[in-house]
């Protein structure tokens, strides 16, 4: 099918599922179709009955962003729902609301292996939200921190967890990942915001983001030293939740290392 012929399609199907009491709409007269009338949608998102008609049934323009979100509001799309409409429709979804509560499933996660597994989750920003204790163990409070800020303005902290020949590709994929972040959040002031300090503080930074990399967030391998317990080899993993964009990285005992015991051991400081 075209994407035109999609477009029509999810937007019947999602006419088809709402009864006119779901938008306040009174049921005076028997429907010989299930759902909402072409028209009521029209009126519901403040456009004329022919063009919603003609974009049901696959021929018409392409809509714009204003129109996409008056089609949302009046069907009542989800997030996702919402974010696919405008894909169909070829346009930028908008910034989905940011909240700075932590997602209840990656925070499950965090605290469940917080006495084998450092964990900690963030916004799509590099904005901290919460730690596991081993991670704070490990690394320290980091509350109210933004991790790509620390990545490109604090040296040492870099230094704590890359080899300096590992640095650069961490940098590139801080870098591609935040690229993607900024394109989906649009004009988002906090995203301009971050940027335009990066860019000022961090000639490193700087060029990168000229290079305009994309792509989402990935972690390498870690060697962290500790002094209590010594040398920590591990390995990387990325959670991403669909919903919230929250991420939440955990930072595993390789196979074969004697790094799980000496976590274990680093487990029993205060």
């Amino acid at each position: 099918m075209r994407t035109r012929e999609q477009l029509g399609d999810f937007l019947r199907r999602r006419r088809e599922r709402l009864t006119p009491a779901e938008v306040g709409l009174p049921d005076r007269a028997r429907r010989r179709t299930p759902g909402l009338r072409r028209d009521e949608v029209a009126e519901l998102a403040h456009m004329s009955v022919v063009y919603y008609e003609r974009l049901e049934q696959g021929r018409g323009p392409q809509p714009s962003a204003t129109v996409l979100a008056g089609m949302s509001e009046a069907l009542r799309l989800t997030d996702d729902e919402r974010e696919h409409l405008y894909l169909l429709a070829g346009q930028a979804p908008p910034a989905r609301a940011t909240t700075e509560a932590a997602d209840p499933e990656l925070a499950y996660v965090l605290h469940e292996v917080a006495a084998t597994t450092p964990g900690f989750m963030s916004d799509e920003l590099g904005g901290l939200i919460a730690q596991n204790r081993l991670n704070v163990l490990l690394f320290g409070e980091l509350a109210g921190a933004n991790l790509v800020r620390l990545w490109f303005t604090e040296p040492g902290w870099r230094d704590r967890l890359d080899p300096p020949g590992q640095q650069a590709d961490t940098s590139l994929a801080y870098v591609a990942d935040l690229r993607a972040a900024v394109g989906r959040r649009g004009g988002d002031p906090a995203a301009a915001a971050l940027v335009a300090e990066l860019r000022a503080a961090s000639g490193e930074f700087a060029e990168m983001w000229d290079r305009h990399p994309v792509s989402a967030l990935h972690c390498s391998a870690k060697v962290v030293h500790d002094a209590r317990v010594g040398r920590l080899d591990l390995e990387c993993s990325v959670l991403t939740s669909a919903s919230s964009r929250q991420r939440l990285l955990l930072m595993k005992a390789a196979p074969g290392t004697p790094t799980a015991d000496r976590l274990a051991a680093l487990s029993t400081y205060n």
